[in-house]
């Protein structure tokens, strides 16, 4: 049986699915934005302001399911612009151990929701 995670720490969906799901040991996390939760509001200032938001929003949808960064075997990073990657890997590095830091490909896209810049999802197992 699947568990749904949800915290109102991290950005409630904004369409017909759940922030995370849990099947077995397993989580499986929706892809996050920078939607600030405490207000609902976007954070576009900059990249680098931009993937923070979103690392934090998914560290605390890992935090509801009773993990952390270190649980992560997957990550997958929508971007818009190739010329980000830079600025983009130097905030989310700064999240993992580079030692154990897990599989990732990192994908540039036409569009993200709401207009973002960044899009983040990954696999964790406890």
């Amino acid at each position: 049986m699947k568990k749904i995670i949800f915290t109102e720490k991290s950005p409630a969906p904004i369409g017909p699915y759940n922030q995370a799901v849990l099947k077995g040991n397993t989580l499986y996390t929706s892809g996050q934005i920078a939607i600030n939760p405490a207000n609902g509001e976007l954070v576009t200032s900059n990249i680098e302001d931009e993937t923070k938001q979103v690392m934090e929003n998914m560290k605390a949808v890992l935090k509801a399911a009773g993990m952390a960064f270190e649980n992560v075997v997957k990550s997958t990073i929508f971007i818009m612009n190739m010329g980000d990657f830079g600025k983009i890997n130097a905030v989310y590095g700064s999240y993992f151990d580079e030692k154990t830091a897990p599989a990732r490909e990192t994908v540039q896209v036409a569009a993200l929701p709401k207009n973002v810049n960044i899009e983040i999802s990954m696999i964790a197992i406890l």
